[in-house]
């Protein structure tokens, strides 16, 4: 299932289907099917729950697509291989990497 929101925040179906979710030709039959109906250039953002497919497919079909940051996760398990006594002073400057406009 894939829903949709426009610059107003209104969500909307955008796409179901009773396919294999996890298979990466699945997701570009759904995506090229919407690209069909007139997702020309594809979302801004995309979110998904992991679906290792649909990033794939995503990649393929539209290329430009962010995905999200998850930096909350990617911090506590990065933290947690330094030295404590290092946490605290690495934890403070980890706002800056977040806030970075790109790599």
């Amino acid at each position: 299932m894939l829903i949709g929101a426009d610059a107003k925040g209104q969500k909307a179906l955008v796409g179901l289907g009773d396919r294999s979710w996890e298979s990466e030709q699945a997701w570009q039959e759904l995506l090229r099917e919407l690209k069909s109906r007139g997702l020309a250039h594809g979302p801004t953002l995309a979110i998904g729950d992991g679906a290792l497919g649909f990033w794939k497919a995503l990649r393929h079909v539209y290329g430009q697509t962010r995905g999200p940051r998850w930096w909350v996760h990617k911090t506590a398990h990065g933290l947690e291989k330094l030295p404590q006594d290092l946490q605290p002073q690495a934890k403070q400057r980890l706002p800056a990497i977040w806030r970075a406009p790109d790599r």
